[in-house]
This record gives C-alpha cells, structure tokens and sequence, in this order.
C-alpha cells in the first residue's frame, strides 16, 4: 500500500486533509486550526513530496523523515501541516480495521470529564460569572478555565482591575465544589505572576496555566516553585527536544501540547510519554470544537497520565458550527467519544464543496 494523492480542502480558519492509498483506501485528518491556508500551501510544498509513495502504515517513520527532509524550515508551520497527514493516516488505519483511533492506541470510546474553556477578555467578570453559572446547571459542568490578564500583556490587565473582580466573582457564581482554572496567555513576569497566585490560591484556583511568556523557561519554572498552584505549559511548543528539556527539568506542572501545533497524534503521543516519565498530568490545547477536539479525547481515552478533564471550547463561533457529524456534547458533565472508525466522524460535505481544493499526487 502506498500514498497515491493528497488532497486539502482549505478555508481561513481550517484546512482538511484527505489521504487516498493506490489501493483505493481514504482517511481524513485536519491541519492546524488558524490561517489554516496558509498550512495547506506548507503542506502541499514540503510535506507532501516527502508522503507521497510512502507506505502509510510505517508513520513513526515517515513522520520523522519529514521533519528531517524539511531541516531547513524549522517552525511551526511546518508542523501544523504534519499534522493534517498524521491524523489522516490514524483515520486510514481506522477504517481499514474497522477500529475507532483509541481502540488502536489500545483504549475503548468512553465518555471523559470536560472543563469549560472560555476564549474572551472582553467579557465582563459579572456576564462571565453568569454564564458558567448557567452552563454548570444546564450541562453538568463541574470545571471551567477563564482568561486572566491580557494576552502576552506585560504584566498589563485586559482592563484595569478585571482579573480581580473576575476571579473572586466567578468563584462565587460557581460554588466551591466547582473545579476553576485561570490561563494567562503568556502574560506576567515571574514577581507579578506569583502575586497573582495569592489571589488565585485564595479563589481555590487548581490551574494556572501559561503564567509567564512561554518562551522564558526560566520564568515560568520560578512561578512553578514558588507557588502550591499547579502551573500547566506547553500549548505553543512543537519541538520534542524543547518537551525533553521542559520535562526533564519540571519546567512546569501539567503538559499541555496541542495535538495540532506539535504535529498530530504520533508525535503528541511521544509527549505524553515524556511528561508521564517526568510525573505529570498530560491535560493537551484543545481550545476549538474542529477536529483538534475529537483528536484529544481518542488520545486521552489511551493516556494513563491523563488529567481529570479536558478543555472543552464553550465559545459559539461559526467556523466550527456544522463541521462534522455527529457533533460533540456535553450531557450531564461527559461528553462521548465519537465511537465509529477512524475519528468516528464525517466532515460536512456542503463545507467541503465549498472549500478551496488542492491536490498532490504521484
């Protein structure tokens, strides 16, 4: 069986991958969400020529060999369209065996426990109290993640005084046996980020996750050891060796890679594996309900370091409403993995059709 043609369905936000083997055989995967275009021109110059002919099912290798044929374009991009193949040759697999991707990591579909991720610095600390008051009583919730300060902020707040009204007030909405995490976003330096921590100890936040820039090492594993909080880190690296340093050195509390930042599934996989040796709860980004999500939840179901919930989006956006069937839900505080082959997932054909295709192929 060989990799015959690669195809990507592609608009801003999103960029679906579909493998066809010269047997006939297909599998779909997605590319890294956000300027997803631009990935899926990546992934047609670079990653492609080194997949196609390729046997599908030796992917620890083909992988690393297109990581290593593409030495001179080190970054994320790269690995954002990696991922798109990845993930679509778990789904190739999938279907062949008539297997769901966590039967083949070796777990049954099951439910698992989300937390609540709110996306929004705009919202006010009271609205944002309310509505996850409304959704802990509508879904079951019994966690949720909100935004502190500002976005790679300097030590800055989205306004003046919002992080200290947000989180008391939310506390307060949400009762004490609800569990709360707050994410940075790479705001703080260390001194302000651990005076910070009284304030969220106070509050029982459980999570701080990105506290200081994701980059300055240093920093973030000053704020690791000087506060009871469990500091979470990793979303924006993509590097295994930077996961060997952050790991070995316990940079950080909790492992957070994004399955499609770091490349899809294998190389996630190998992460975890890290973090596990290293002692830590491995909690990925999955801050959007496109395929990332059902990507996290099939490798969590198989992760025996796996923390008590995953991030799941509660933000309405239209770029992801009507992806895929059947859509994900949160009944009575679990949502279900998706139970058929491959992802157990189908993309929305008229979203397809309207997408822009390109192809590759032998």
């Amino acid at each position: 069986m060989r990799i015959k043609r690669l195809e990507t369905y592609s608009q801003r936000h999103l960029s679906f991958v579909r493998v066809i083997t010269d047997e006939g055989s297909e599998g779909m995967g997605q590319i890294s969400p956000y300027d997803a275009d631009i990935s899926a021109l990546v992934f047609h110059r670079l990653v492609a020529p080194v997949a196609l002919g390729t046997d599908p099912m030796n992917l620890d290798i083909l992988v690393d060999r297109v990581l290593v044929e593409t030495f001179k374009y080190p970054g994320s991009f790269v690995c954002r369209a990696l991922a798109g193949l990845d993930t679509a040759i778990w789904d190739l697999r999938g279907r062949l065996e008539g297997k769901s991707v966590c039967e083949l990591l070796g777990a049954a579909p099951c439910t698992l426990t989300p937390y609540g991720s709110s996306m929004s610095r705009e919202i006010t600390p009271e609205d944002e109290a309310g509505r996850l008051a409304r959704l802990r009583d509508e879904c079951g919730y019994r966690s949720f993640k909100i935004r502190v300060g500002k976005e790679n902020g300097h030590d800055e707040d989205q306004w003046p005084g919002r992080t200290e009204e947000l989180v008391p007030a939310v506390r307060r909405a949400i009762g004490d046996d609800i569990d709360l995490k707050v994410d940075a976003n790479s705001c703080y330096t260390p001194a302000k980020a651990i005076e910070l921590s009284k304030l969220l100890e106070d509050s029982k936040v459980s999570h701080f996750e990105e506290p200081c820039p994701y980059w300055e090492l240093d920093w973030t594993a000053e704020v690791t050891r000087a506060t009871s909080l469990s500091v979470a880190g990793g979303e924006q690296d993509y590097d295994l060796k930077q996961w060997e340093r952050m790991t070995a050195a316990h940079v950080m509390d909790i492992a957070q890679p994004d399955v499609c930042y770091i490349g899809g599934i294998t190389r996630a996989m190998r992460a975890a594996k890290m973090a596990e040796k290293a002692g830590m709860p491995f909690v990925p980004h999955s801050a959007n309900l496109s395929l990332v999500t059902v990507f996290t939840m099939h490798l969590l179901a198989a992760t025996p370091n796996r923390g008590p919930h995953f991030e799941f989006c509660i933000e309405k956006e239209p770029w992801f409403e009507d992806l895929y069937s059947p859509a994900l839900q949160v009944r009575d505080g679990q949502v279900q993995i998706p139970e058929g082959p491959g992802w157990g997932v189908e993309i929305n054909p008229r979203w397809l059709a309207d997408a822009h295709l390109q192809v590759s192929e032998l």
